[in-house]
């Protein structure tokens, strides 16, 4: 089990280490005052509950955001795998870094709300 984000990121091959570095930073930038952790064995951020996770499975890059979140994005998400909760951007496609960004921000929103 891994204590960190960045041992989480360290055991994948250079150039899924990027990947999951880019998407790390992404999400870092759209919620800042958000707390990284390790969750369910994968890196999560958090604020004010779980926010967001992502992890690098064989195939693909899973973003985990909820089902609220798949389901807003809906439109945006029709090319890529979805399924309750959980979006899948293939390798071997380019990662929509930008939609990711607009995915967390969301789910800030989405916890803010829940806060007042």
């Amino acid at each position: 089990m891994f204590k960190t984000v960045e041992e989480y990121i360290n055991q994948y091959p250079r150039e899924i280490q990027a990947i999951l570095q880019k998407v790390r930073n992404t999400i870092k930038r759209a919620a800042p005052e958000s707390i990284e952790k390790i969750s369910y064995g994968i890196p999560t951020f958090y604020l004010q509950g779980n926010l967001i996770h992502f992890a690098a499975n064989q195939k693909h890059l899973g973003i985990y955001p909820g089902p609220e979140a798949v389901e807003y994005f809906k439109d945006k998400l029709e090319r890529f795998k979805t399924s309750k909760g959980t979006i899948k951007f293939s390798y071997g496609k380019p990662i929509p870094y930008d939609l990711i960004e607009d995915i967390t921000k969301f789910r800030v929103k989405e916890q803010m709300n829940r806060m007042n």
